[in-house]
């Protein structure tokens, strides 16, 4: 079987290298640059959702003679039209880009990091530390993901934090175990038993000759973790479990839904589901591109 050089032009190279290397080969991929200014245009809209939406998200908007504009059909006032509840439901979709944002990267990045941390650390020392990692994760992989959610934001107030705090502690268990695996490989390679010798300590090697190798791997569960933090945080928020103080894009199904709005008005649960859909298919077709990279047998030639 033919064994990548991508892993060898990685060995030596310092993190800030090894970002720049991973954001050059994404994007010199078609379908990762769509994936990535896809993504971007996500970030953009967060970031001046105050200057870009039309009105405030939870504004009740009325007509000339005073009445509720409720499930109005989009117009040249509401673009995508207003909820039962008087408001514009564009502003509430580019409002609701900032919860995307905000759960999926926080959660991703924790993700990131407990389950690197976690895999480094069986993956080098073994013996006890990799059975009671291991057997951490195994209990873990037990857990149904979404009834554990589910009674975790019960318990706890519905909010961001809540909902991020029940992805990450679940979800670390799948990079933790991949990480493991190149571990148990990299430490055996002569770069390290190299660093051994040169009297290294054990978290210099852990860290600087280790880690860096590791951290292509890492970036890709980084993509797919940003994807399903958000269809967590939608469904969650669907059924009624989000922060009941922010608009985003599952509360806004979850208000149509319990108002009839799923069978009249279509242009209240259009939008949210395309956002929705977009934001994971960005994620998915980075996490694609770069998995092609690490893994050359998936490119098509």
């Amino acid at each position: 079987m033919m064994r990548s050089t991508y892993w060898k032009d990685l060995e030596e190279i310092p993190y800030l290298g090894v970002l720049v290397e991973q954001i050059r080969i994404i994007l010199s991929d078609r379908m990762g640059l769509t994936g990535t200014l896809l993504l971007l245009s996500f970030v953009l809209l967060a970031i001046f959702a105050p200057y870009i939406a039309p009105y405030d998200p939870l504004a009740r908007h009325y007509d000339a003679d005073g009445f509720l504009l409720r499930t109005r059909p989009p117009s040249a006032e509401h673009w995508f039209g207003t909820t039962s509840y008087g408001r514009d439901v564009l502003s509430q979709v580019i409002y609701g880009s900032r919860v995307a944002i905000t759960v999926g990267f926080i959660s991703s990045l924790c993700i990131v990091l407990i389950g690197t941390n976690m895999g480094l650390h069986a993956g080098y020392w073994g013996g006890w530390v990799d059975a009671t990692l291991m057997r951490l994760t195994d209990v873990l992989y037990g857990i149904p993901f979404l009834p554990f959610a589910i009674i975790l934001v019960t318990l706890m107030r519905p909010s961001i934090w809540t909902t991020i705090l029940a992805i990450v502690l679940l979800l670390w268990r799948f990079s933790a175990r991949i990480i493991r695996s190149q571990v148990l490989s990299l430490r055996e390679r002569p770069f390290v038993k190299a660093a051994r010798a040169a009297g290294a300590s054990h978290w210099r090697i852990i860290y600087i000759h280790i880690a860096p190798n590791v951290l292509p791997m890492s970036f890709l569960y980084m993509a797919f973790g940003v994807a399903f933090a958000v269809l967590v945080e939608a469904s969650l928020s669907f059924l009624g479990l989000g922060d009941p103080e922010v608009v985003s894009w599952g509360s806004i199904l979850h208000y149509a839904f319990i108002s009839g709005g799923m069978r009249r008005a279509w242009w209240w649960t259009l939008p949210p589901g395309i956002a929705i859909a977009l934001f994971v298919v960005s994620c998915f077709m980075i996490g694609r591109a770069y998995e092609e990279v690490i893994n050359p047998r998936l490119r098509a030639y």
